[in-house]
């Protein structure tokens, strides 16, 4: 017979295999990087809502949604009992169109539909999550809002995409 290679074969590897120690510092997040507009920023300026009810929804980006979202804003706002008429179910309706429209426009692949309520008066909020090329915020549909009898709106431009709202008087 002849005798084993080199090496100890008695020996067993151990079982399981040891794991290296966790790292004592936490990971940390990627910095933000100023030329890459997708980059996370903490500094990044978000929607906050305190004190009052809100409700939002993702939404696909295209023309069919303006319907969906109208019946969203006006079922969500009776199932919170707030008192409003006709006529002010009609001028929500009509701003959440116009808003949802604007959203659509500036290109992206999704938007998402935001609602509050305060006072007797209803926050809506449209975000494209897209800046379109230019990126300066368009004011031809600020007039049909306030055709409509919004009381404030605008728009935002930031880097993660712009922000159309508007505050629609309930009562």
């Amino acid at each position: 017979m002849s005798a084993p290679a080199e090496g100890n074969w008695s020996h067993r590897p151990d079982y399981p295999p040891k794991t290296p120690p966790p790292p004592k510092k936490p990971v940390e997040l990627p910095r933000p990087d100023p030329k890459n507009p997708r980059s996370p920023r903490p500094d990044k300026a978000r929607a906050v809502m305190r004190n009052r009810r809100g409700a939002n929804w993702p939404l696909e980006s295209a023309d069919w949604v303006v319907g969906r979202a109208q019946r969203r804003v006006v079922e969500r706002l009776r199932e919170w009992r707030l008192p409003f008429d006709a006529r002010a179910a009609g001028q929500v309706r009509e701003a959440v169109g116009v808003l949802v429209r604007a959203a659509v426009g500036d290109g992206g692949r999704r938007i998402s539909l935001h609602l509050a309520d305060e006072d007797g008066r209803a926050a809506l909020m449209v975000s494209s999550h897209e800046v379109p090329p230019g990126g300066e915020p368009g004011a031809e549909h600020l007039l049909a809002l306030v055709r409509h009898g919004v009381t404030d709106c605008g728009v935002d431009v930031l880097p993660d995409g712009r922000r159309h709202w508007a505050v629609v008087e309930l009562e």
